[in-house]
C-alpha cells in the first residue's frame, strides 16, 4: 500500500513539472499544494458549470476594440512583446521545490497517524477476540475452472471458541464419504477453512456455501464454482458456457410471433410473451414497423405487463399493414422477433365497390397548390377502377370538400385553390361501375407556405448562439415593373393535366409577385391567357382539359402592384393527353414450401430500370375461381411469405405490379403447390438416458428432435467420449434407425458421455449437447430400470393419452406394473396418478385442468420394488388445438363401414398408424386401410361385435402430435349396420306421402313425391288390386327427374272409392306407398270436388274476385269497394241498399272495380249493401252487412280517423265569451267527447256551453272570469281508445283572450246601435215629367240619428218643390212636378255617435210617351215606375 502511494505522488509531481515547464508567462500565480488525502476533486456537474461559465462570459465591446487596435499597432511596428521569462522560471522552480518538501513532511505525518490508528484497532480486536460469534474475515470467492481441473475454496473465519464447520453444495450438505474416493477434501487450520474438489466435471458447477456455528452465533459465506468446457478458439470469456452463465437469467421469447389478420377501421393487438419476467436491462422494449421505430401515442399503445409485451392499434388502416418487429435488449446485443400484420379491406358499403386507396401523401407544397399522390387499392371489386375522387378539409374539422368533379385516372393529381398558411388534410376514394369505396386514411396535416422563403434568408451566427437574419428582399433595389420568370417547363404531364413550373425572376423586387400563364397551340401564333381571373401565387400551375394529342407551348408573366412583366421565354412543346401506361407484371413467380400454413413466393424484379410502388400478391385454392388478396399494402421486396393458408390444400399464386397508373396485368400463375412444411435438416436429438449397463457395454436412449425437418428421420449418428480422454469417437458409421442403441467395447469403471445428430433427406442435423457422464458399471440392482420414450398423444382440453416403452433392464424379475407421476410445469412436486400399478404401457389421463402445462414420468415395478423414474416427458398443455380433427365414423357409397381421419398437416413421408385397443394394428383379415391425400380410411370388411373397441390413429414424421381415437360401441355399430343395409338394400326415399288436391274445375289429383329417380325407374299403380293405365278420365303422370307420381281423375264419383297403391322400382331400390280413400275421407273429397265444379261453371260468366268491403278514408268518407272480372261491354253493374237500387256508385269496366262513396255517414246509412254484375252469360253478386256490430265497427274506425284528424285546441275570443275548439274532418254523435278543466270534468250550464258541428267541437265560456283560468282538456273516445287534446288558458293567454272578448263585445253593441238605413230605397227609379216623386226609407239608431239628403253629392235644401217628412223611423222625401233637372243620384245620410250609413237611389226623368230602352216597367204607388237592370 505504501509503495502504491509513493508512485502516485511521484506521478503527480512529474505532471506538475511538465505543466510548469510549458508555462512561460509573466504572471506569477500562487499555488497551494495538497497531499493526496487533501487533494480537491470536482464533480462532473461542477466542471460542466465552470466550462459553461467560461464559454458564455461576455467580453465588453470597448475591450475588444482596444485589443484589436493594440494588435494592429504591434503588427505595424513589427515589435514583439517579451516578458522577463528567465527570472520567472527560476522563481517558480524554487517555489516547486519548497512545496515538495512540505508535501513529504505532510505525508510522513499522515502515515504516522495511520500507523497509530491501526495499532489502536489491533489492540481493540485482541480485546474483543475472546468470546465472540463467528465472523468471516476473508469470505469465499467465485472460482471458474476448466473441466477435469481441481479447485480449492478457501475462507478465513474469526470466532472464539472455534466454530463447527459444515460445507454445502446447492444447499445439500457435502459428505466426502458418500462421494467418489478423493472427490472432496475438507480442512480447518487456524481459522482457514478449505474445500478441495478434484477432477471437476460439469456437475460440479454449483453454488457452494460454508456454515460456521458456535454458542455465540453463526455465519455463512457463499461462492459459485463454474466449470468450463474447452471449445477451441472460442474458449475463455468468449466461450459458450461463460455466455450461458451470464444469459441464464435473461428472459426469452416464449412463443414465436404469428401473423395477425385484422380489418380496416377495427382495432388489433399484437402480443409477445416471455418465458420469465424481464430483467431491468431488458425492459427497454422497442417496436418497429417496416424498420420504422414506433413511439407510444394515440395511434400506438405500447404496454408490458405480466410477461406480455403488446402493441395495440385502436383503429387500423391499410397503412398499418407491414412487418412488425419487437426488439428486447440483452447482454450480448438484443433479441428480436418479426411477423407480418395484414389489414383487410372494410366491408364495402355497396356490393362490388373497390377497396379504399392508401398512403395519401403531399408533395411540392407551395402557397396555393401542391401535388397529391396515393397508392391504388389491391381490390378493384371485380370491375376496373374508373378513377378517384379527392376530398380536403381544414385540419381539425370534418367538413370534407370535393377537389375534383370528374374521376382522376392516375394516382397523382395537383390540388389548386388553397389558402396560404392554412393547414389541410386530404383523402381519396376509388370508384368503379358498381359504386364508390370507403375513403382512405386522411393524409398527414400539411401547411401551405412559400418554399423559396428559406432560400431568400441568410442566417449569420455570432457571439455564442446568437444569429442575424438577412432577407434578400431587403438588399434588392426597388424594382417596380417585375422581370419575367425563367426556366418555364412542364414538371408533370398526365392524361388529365399538365403541371407547369418556373423560377422566380432574379432580382424579384420587394413586392409580392403573382403570375399569369399563357398557352399557344404549336403551329399557330395566338397566345391565350389561361388564368386571367385568378393569377397564380406560386411558381407552379396546373392546366386541365387540354385537347388530347395537341402540342402546346407555355409562357409566364410576372405581376405586382406596379404592373406586369414581359412574357418569359416559351417552354418546350408539350403534348397533352398521353395516357400513362401500367407497368408489366413481374416474371418468374415461384412458390416454395415453408410451413404447414405458409408458402414462400419469389419473383424477378422488373427490368429496364422500372421501379414500381410495390407488388400485390393474390392466391387461389385449386378448384375454385375466386382470387383472394394476400396483402393490401404493396410490398417492395421480391420475396414474401404468404401465411394463413389451409394445411394440406393446393394453391396457385400470381403477382401484380403497382404503379401510379394502377395495377398491372396478373403475372403467370405459379405451379400448384400443396401447403406443407419445407424439408430442412432436423434439429439435434436430446435428453440422452442410460437404459442398461453391462461390464463393457451401455444401452443408450434419447428423444427425437423437436424439429424433424418436414420429412422422415432416416437415422442417427452417435459419438462417445471417455472422460479420461480429450477426443470424441464415432460410435456408428451407418445411421441407427431406432432411438435405442447398445454401445460396446467400453472400459469398466470409466465415465462416458454421448452426443448425437439426426439425419433426414435434407442432410445431417446439428449435434446435440453432450449427455451426462455415465459410469460403465454392470447393473445388479434388483429393481427394474427406468422406462423410456414417454410421450403424450390425443391431447384434448381435459385429457390425454400417455405412452411409454418398458424398461430394458428388468432387475430381479419381470415388470409387473407401472406408476405414473404428474407435475405441473414450474413446480417440483410430483404427484402419483394411479394408486394401483397398471400392467400396460399406456394410460388415459383425465380430469386435467384446461390450459395448464403438465409433465409426466413413469416408474416400473417388479417383485423387488419400484425402479428409478423415466426421463420426464416434454411439457404438454391440456388444450385442444384449433383445427384438431377427430376420427369420423361412417358408411361409404358401397355400404362399407369405415373410420376416417384427415390430417392436413402431414408430410409427404408421413404415415397413418392405426391401432386397436392400444395392442397394435387391427386384424388385417377384418380391416382394410386406404389412403388418399391427407385422409386415411380404415374399412371393416365383415362388421360384427368382434370389431368393437377403441381405435387409435397417429401420424408419423410431424413435429406436433397429430393423433385421435374413438370407441366403436354396440350402439354405434347397430346404427352403422342399419345404414349399410339401407345402402346395400336401398329403399326409395319418400319425401311427401299421398296428397289429395281438388283442382279448380273439380278434378281430383292424387300425388306423392319421392327422391329423384333415374330414367329407368318403373311405376305400377294398383287400384283395388287392379293395375291402372293412363286414360283421359284417369290420367297418370310419372316425372322421374322430380320423383313425382300423380293421378288426375276428371269426374270424381263413387266408382273412384277404394285403395290406391304406387309400386316403384329404380335399380336395386324399390318401395310402395298406399292411399286408403273411403268413408269420410272419400265423402269430404267428393263434396269439395262437386263445389269447385259448380264454382268453376259460375266463373265462366262475370263474377267477383274481391268481395264487397268498406274502408274509411282520411277525409272521413266511407268507401265501399269490390272487384269483378270476366267482363264484357254489355256487362251491367248495379248497387243495392236495403234491397233497393241505389245511385251514386262508380264502376270502371276496365279494371272491374266498383266503388260507392258515402261522404257523411249517418244512422240512416245502416243496412245491407249489395253489388250485382250480370250479362247474358250469368250473374254474380257480393253483399256487405253494415248493421249492428259491423256498423258499429265502421263508426269506431270513423271516429278513430276523425279523432286523429283533430287539430290542437285553439282559443277564440267572441262577443259572448271565450271559445275553445278543435277542427275535425267529420264529427258524429258516436264519438264521445268530454271536457275537463283542471282535470275536473265539465258539464254544460249557464256559463259553459259545449257543442259541436259537423267539422268542429267546441266549449264556449260565457262572460269569463278569473275562475275560468287553467288547463282545458278535450277527451275524444272513438269506442276503443281515448285521444286527449289540451291547452292552457291562463297567464297572458287568458288576459289576451279576455281583452279581445271585451273589445268584440263593445264592437257588437256599437254595431247594434249605430245609425243605418234599413230598407226602402230602390237602386233606380224612373218617373215621367210633371209627376210627383216620393222616396221613402226606414232608418234606425240609438240615439236617433241625424238625417241629411244629397243630390249629386250636394245637400238638398227642402223648400218649394222639395219636402221631407219624418215619422218615427220612416223618412219620406217628396219632389213635386219633377222635370229633367231632377234627374240624378240621390242619397240619404244618417249619423249618430256610433256610426253612419248612406242609402242611394238613381232618379231618371223621361218625357211623355217615352219608355227607357232595356228596362222593365213596374208600377209603384204614386205613379212612379221603378226600373231594374236585366
Amino acid at each position: 500500500m505504501g509503495s502504491r502511494t509513493f508512485f502516485h505522488h511521484r506521478e503527480e509531481e512529474q505532471k506538475e513539472e511538465r505543466q510548469q515547464s510549458l508555462q512561460m508567462t509573466s504572471t506569477t500565480r500562487k499555488k497551494k499544494f495538497k497531499t493526496s488525502e487533501e487533494e480537491e476533486t470536482f464533480s462532473l456537474s461542477e466542471l460542466s458549470i465552470a466550462a459553461a461559465l467560461a464559454l458564455t462570459s461576455e467580453i465588453p465591446q470597448d475591450y475588444k476594440l482596444r485589443r484589436e487596435a493594440a494588435i494592429l499597432e504591434l503588427e505595424q511596428r513589427g515589435q514583439k512583446r517579451v516578458r522577463f521569462g528567465n527570472d520567472m522560471e527560476k522563481l517558480e522552480k524554487e517555489v516547486i521545490r519548497n512545496c515538495r518538501l512540505l508535501r513529504v513532511r505532510a505525508d510522513r505525518k499522515a502515515l504516522r497517524r495511520k500507523a497509530v490508528e491501526k495499532a489502536r484497532e489491533e489492540k481493540e480486536y485482541i480485546e474483543l477476540r475472546s468470546g465472540r460469534p463467528p465472523m468471516f474475515w476473508i469470505p469465499l470467492r467465485v472460482h471458474e475452472v476448466w473441466e477435469r481441473m481441481e479447485v480449492t475454496l478457501a475462507c478465513t473465519v474469526l470466532a472464539s471458541p472455534p466454530p463447527q464447520v459444515t460445507w454445502y453444495k446447492n444447499g445439500v450438505p457435502i459428505d466426502p464419504r458418500l462421494a467418489p474416493a478423493g472427490k472432496y477434501r475438507i480442512k480447518n487450520k487456524f481459522g482457514m477453512l478449505t474445500l478441495h474438489i478434484s477432477r471437476c466435471s460439469m456437475e460440479d458447477s454449483a453454488e457452494y456455501s460454508v456454515e460456521v456455528k458456535n454458542q455465540y452465533g453463526e455465519a455463512y459465506s457463499f461462492a459459485t464454482v463454474l466449470v468450463r468446457r474447452y471449445y477451441g478458439k472460442e474458449s475463455g470469456f468468449d466461450s459458450e458456457i461463460y455466455k450461458r452463465s451470464l444469459l441464464a437469467r435473461e428472459a426469452d421469447f416464449a412463443f414465436p410471433l404469428k401473423p395477425l389478420f385484422s380489418r380496416e377501421k377495427e382495432p388489433f393487438t399484437l402480443s409477445c410473451y416471455f418465458s420469465s419476467d424481464l430483467l431491468e436491462h431488458q425492459r427497454d422494449i422497442t417496436w418497429f414497423r417496416d424498420g420504422e421505430l414506433l413511439q407510444n401515442s394515440e395511434r400506438w399503445k405500447i404496454n408490458y405487463q405480466d410477461r406480455e409485451a403488446s402493441l395495440t392499434v385502436p383503429c387500423a388502416y391499410k397503412e398499418d399493414e407491414g412487418f412488425y418487429t419487437i426488439r428486447v435488449p440483452s447482454l450480448d446485443g438484443y433479441k428480436e422477433q418479426t411477423t407480418y400484420v395484414f389489414v383487410r379491406d372494410a366491408a364495402a358499403a355497396t356490393a362490388g365497390a373497390p377497396g379504399s386507396p392508401l398512403s395519401v401523401k403531399c408533395h411540392d407544397v407551395n402557397k396555393d397548390c401542391l401535388i397529391l399522390s396515393w397508392v391504388p387499392p389491391s381490390d378493384s371489386g371485380g370491375s376496373p377502377i374508373l378513377g378517384y375522387y379527392i376530398e380536403r378539409c381544414v385540419a381539425g374539422s370534418e367538413d370534407w370538400v370535393p377537389c375534383n368533379d370528374k374521376p382522376v385516372k392516375t394516382c397523382r393529381y395537383p390540388i389548386t385553390g388553397l389558402a396560404e398558411g392554412q393547414t389541410y388534410q386530404f383523402r381519396v376514394k376509388a370508384v368503379n361501375k358498381e359504386g364508390i369505396s370507403h375513403p382512405s386514411k386522411p393524409s398527414d396535416p400539411v401547411t401551405t407556405h412559400d418554399p423559396s422563403k428559406d432560400k431568400r434568408v441568410t442566417v449569420v451566427p455570432y457571439d455564442g448562439g446568437r444569429k442575424i437574419e438577412i432577407f434578400k428582399d431587403d438588399l434588392e433595389e426597388h424594382i417596380k415593373i417585375p422581370l419575367p420568370p425563367t426556366n418555364v417547363h412542364a414538371s408533370e404531364v398526365r392524361e388529365d393535366y399538365v403541371a407547369l413550373a418556373w423560377d422566380e425572376p432574379d432580382p424579384r423586387g420587394r413586392e409580392p409577385l403573382q403570375y399569369y400563364v399563357e398557352k399557344l397551340i404549336v403551329g399557330t401564333n395566338s397566345w391565350q391567357m389561361v388564368n386571367q381571373d385568378m393569377p397564380a401565387n406560386s411558381p407552379r400551375f396546373a392546366l386541365f382539359d387540354l385537347a388530347k394529342g395537341k402540342s402546346y407551348c407555355f409562357r409566364v408573366r410576372s405581376v405586382n402592384k406596379y404592373g406586369i412583366s414581359e412574357p418569359s421565354l416559351p417552354s418546350e412543346p408539350v403534348t397533352a393527353g398521353a395516357k400513362l401506361a401500367t407497368l408489366p407484371p413481374p416474371s418468374q413467380v415461384l412458390a416454395f414450401r415453408d410451413t404447414n400454413t405458409s408458402v414462400v413466393l419469389q419473383w424477378d424484379k422488373l427490368k429496364d430500370g422500372l421501379e414500381p410502388l410495390g407488388y400485390y400478391i393474390y392466391c387461389r385454392e385449386t378448384g375454385t375461381e375466386e382470387w383472394e388478396t394476400v396483402n393490401n399494402k404493396p410490398v417492395t421486396c421480391n420475396e414474401f411469405t404468404v401465411p394463413g393458408l389451409r394445411p394440406g390444400k393446393e394453391y396457385v399464386f400470381c403477382v401484380k405490379s403497382v404503379s401510379e397508373a394502377g395495377l398491372s396485368e396478373s403475372s403467370p400463375e405459379t405451379d400448384p403447390i400443396v401447403v406443407r412444411p419445407a424439408i430442412a435438416c432436423p434439429s439435434a436429438p436430446r435428453e440422452f438416458v442410460l437404459l442398461n449397463c453391462g461390464k463393457a457395454d451401455m444401452t443408450i436412449g434419447w428423444k427425437a428432435p423437436k424439429r424433424k425437418g418436414g420429412t422422415k428421420i432416416l437415422g442417427y449418428f452417435l459419438d462417445q467420449h471417455d472422460a479420461s480422454e480429450l477426443d470424441w469417437h464415432e460410435v456408428n458409421t451407418q445411421p441407427i434407425p431406432q432411438r435405442v442403441y447398445t454401445v460396446s467395447d467400453l472400459e469398466e469403471g470409466h465415465l462416458y458421455e454421448f452426443r448425437g445428430c439426426a439425419v433426414n433427406m435434407a442432410g445431417v442435423g446439428e449435434v446435440s449437447e453432450p449427455s451426462d457422464l455415465f459410469r460403465c458399471e454392470e447393473w445388479t440392482m434388483p429393481e427394474p430400470g427406468p422406462p423410456y420414450d414417454v410421450k403424450c398423444t390425443e391431447v384434448r382440453d381435459s385429457s390425454l393419452k400417455l405412452h411409454w416403452e418398458a424398461p430394458l433392464y428388468t432387475g430381479a424379475g419381470p415388470v409387473t406394473g407401472y406408476y405414473v407421476d404428474l407435475c405441473e410445469e414450474g413446480s417440483e412436486e410430483w404427484k402419483q396418478i394411479n394408486k394401483k400399478p397398471i400392467a400396460t404401457t399406456h394410460m388415459k389421463v383425465s380430469d386435467l385442468e384446461t390450459g395448464k402445462c403438465y409433465i409426466f414420468r413413469v416408474r416400473a415395478l417388479n417383485k423387488a420394488g419400484i425402479g428409478p423414474p423415466s426421463l420426464p416427458s416434454d411439457p404438454v398443455v391440456a388444450k385442444t388445438k384449433p383445427g384438431t380433427n377427430e376420427i369420423e365414423l361412417g358408411v361409404d357409397e358401397e355400404g362399407s363401414i369405415y373410420m376416417a381421419f384427415e390430417a392436413p398437416e402431414k408430410n409427404d413421408s408421413s404415415e397413418f398408424i392405426w391401432s386397436k385397443d392400444d395392442e397394435g394394428p387391427p386384424d388385417a383379415e377384418r380391416t382394410q386401410t386406404e389412403e388418399k391425400g391427407n385422409k386415411s380410411k380404415l374399412i371393416l370388411k365383415h362388421p360384427s361385435e368382434k370389431d368393437l373397441g377403441i381405435y387409435s390413429v397417429e401420424v408419423t414424421d410431424v413435429d406436433d402430435d397429430i393423433s385421435a381415437s374413438c370407441t366403436l360401441t354396440k350402439e354405434d355399430l347397430d346404427k352403422l349396420l342399419k345404414r349399410s343395409h339401407e345402402i346395400r338394400n336401398p329403399l326409395i326415399k319418400l319425401i311427401s306421402g299421398w296428397n289429395i288436391d281438388v283442382l279448380e274445375k273439380g278434378e281430383v289429383r292424387l300425388w306423392l313425391e319421392v327422391e329423384k329417380l333415374s330414367p329407368n325407374a318403373e311405376l305400377h299403380l294398383i287400384f283395388n288390386e287392379k293395375e291402372l293405365t293412363s286414360t283421359p278420365t284417369h290420367k297418370i303422370n310419372f316425372v322421374r327427374g322430380k320423383g313425382l307420381v300423380e293421378l288426375i281423375i276428371q269426374n270424381f264419383c263413387g266408382d273412384d272409392k277404394g285403395t290406391y297403391t304406387a309400386q316403384l322400382q329404380d335399380g336395386k331400390a324399390k318401395n310402395q306407398f298406399t292411399l286408403l280413400l273411403t268413408d269420410e275421407c272419400f265423402a269430404k273429397v267428393a263434396e269439395e270436388a262437386d263445389a269447385k265444379r259448380r264454382e268453376w261453371k259460375k266463373k265462366q260468366g262475370p263474377h267477383f274476385i274481391e268481395n264487397l268491403t268498406w274502408k274509411v278514408t282520411e277525409n272521413c268518407e266511407v268507401l265501399l269497394t269490390c272487384k269483378a272480372t270476366n267482363l264484357r261491354k254489355d256487362t251491367s253493374f248495379q248497387w243495392f241498399f236495403k234491397q233497393k237500387a241505389r245511385a251514386g256508385g262508380v264502376f270502371d269496366p276496365q279494371t272491374g272495380i266498383g266503388t260507392l262513396c258515402i261522404k257523411k255517414i249517418t244512422k240512416a246509412d245502416e243496412g245491407q249493401y249489395k253489388a250485382l254484375v250480370s250479362d247474358d252469360r250469368g250473374e254474380d253478386y257480393t253483399q256487405l252487412d253494415l248493421t249492428k256490430g259491423a256498423f258499429e265497427d265502421l263508426l269506431k274506425e270513423l271516429c278513430r280517423i276523425s279523432a286523429l284528424s283533430a287539430t290542437p285546441l285553439k282559443i277564440q275570443p267572441t262577443e259572448e265569451g271565450i271559445k275553445i275548439y278543435t277542427d275535425v274532418k267529420y264529427y258524429t254523435d258516436y264519438m264521445k267527447t268530454t271536457w275537463y278543466h283542471k282535470e275536473k270534468q265539465l258539464e254544460s250550464r249557464d256559463r259553459l256551453k259545449a257543442g259541436s258541428t259537423m267539422n268542429q267541437i267546441w266549449l264556449h265560456i260565457l262572460s269569463p272570469t278569473d275562475a275560468d283560468k287553467g288547463k282545458y282538456t278535450l277527451e275524444l273516445f272513438d269506442g276503443n281508445n281515448s285521444h286527449k287534446l289540451s291547452t292552457d288558458l291562463s297567464g297572458q293567454a287568458f288576459e289576451d283572450a279576455l281583452a279581445e272578448h271585451r273589445r268584440l263585445k263593445e264592437a257588437a253593441i256599437a254595431e247594434k246601435r249605430r245609425a243605418r238605413v234599413v230598407q226602402g230605397l230602390p237602386d233606380v227609379a224612373t218617373i215621367m215629367e210633371d209627376k210627383t216623386l216620393c222616396l221613402t226609407c226606414c232608418i234606425s239608431g240609438d240615439p236617433y240619428p241625424e238625417i241629411t239628403w244629397f243630390k249629386n253629392e250636394k245637400v238638398i235644401v227642402f223648400k218649394d218643390r222639395y219636402k221631407m217628412d219624418v215619422k218615427g223611423t220612416v223618412v219620406t222625401i217628396t219632389i213635386e212636378r219633377v222635370c229633367n233637372e231632377d234627374t240624378g243620384k240621390y242619397s240619404v245620410y244618417v249619423k249618430n255617435k256610433y256610426g253612419s250609413e248612406t242609402g242611394q237611389v238613381t232618379i231618371s226623368v223621361y218625357k211623355h210617351g217615352e219608355i227607357p230602352i232595356g228596362m222593365e216597367e213596374e208600377e209603384v204607388p204614386g205613379g212612379i215606375i221603378t226600373k231594374k237592370p236585366k
